[in-house]
């Protein structure tokens, strides 16, 4: 059952994802060849805990960090460690909080210092099937709209959307109905209406879509081992535009 959020609700919403948007755009800010993804993960549980909040994924399933820290072919659930960055690494960061029982959620990847041009071209357009996803999610359209709109754009420069990992519903549970194919044709499924909060997140490889996951349990990584990039909003369906709850720009 998807639930539609209340005002009272969605303003709880804003206040957390507010959060994620300002704690990613701190790390965003302190990312440099040499630091450890682990030291990434301790900044951002801090930042969280100072500000009141406590951070969702950390005991989520058991998962043991704050912070999801995927580099290069890493494509979600990466495990922060003693691993130093360096220069033309990607890393993707996602992050959840919760405060007064409501959830935020958002991820970005970003370029460590000058990368190459694949990669470039990679986060780009990532970004801009988001961009694409969050332009699709608006009332009176239908949930695969928005999974038409991130394939189209994705396989248009040639580049595969993984396909067994979803965006979701988010409220007072970090995984709510409905699950958010990022591929499929348009015009199927539950019809978007005020009130829905969706996490809408794009993962794109280089090359081919499938992914394994590593001995550590958590760290999903391309197949091939191609590059892979993600990039997530949390956004609120009103009547007459579309929230963006996570802007980090």
């Amino acid at each position: 059952m998807i639930i539609l959020k209340s005002p009272w609700e969605i303003e709880r919403l804003r206040v957390s994802n507010r959060l994620v948007a300002e704690v990613l755009h701190e790390l965003a800010r302190i990312i440099e060849p040499g630091i450890t993804t682990l030291e990434l993960d301790r900044f951002a549980e801090a930042f969280l805990l100072k500000r009141g909040a406590r951070p969702a994924f950390k005991g989520y399933n058991g998962y043991p960090h704050a912070l999801c820290t995927s580099v290069n072919e890493a494509v979600v659930h990466g495990l922060p460690s003693k691993r130093r960055l360096k220069e033309g690494d990607i890393i993707s960061l996602d992050l959840g909080s919760v405060v007064d029982g409501y959830y935020g959620d958002a991820a970005v990847t970003i370029p460590v210092g000058q990368v190459s041009e694949d990669a470039r071209r990679l986060l780009q357009v990532t970004k801009e099937a988001l961009d694409r996803a969050v332009a699709a999610a608006r009332d009176g359209n239908r949930l695969s709209d928005i999974s038409h709109a991130v394939q189209s754009h994705v396989e248009a420069y040639g580049f595969s959307v993984v396909r067994v990992f979803v965006g979701h519903g988010i409220g007072r549970a970090l995984h709510e109905e409905p699950q958010i194919p990022n591929f499929g044709p348009p015009g199927m499924g539950p019809l978007l209406r005020p009130g829905m909060v969706l996490a809408l997140e794009p993962m794109v490889n280089v090359g081919s879509p499938e992914v394994v996951v590593l001995e550590d349990n958590w760290t999903a990584v391309s197949k091939d081992r191609s590059l892979s990039a993600h990039f997530e909003h949390t956004v609120v369906i009103t009547e007459h535009t579309t929230e963006v709850l996570t802007q980090w720009d």
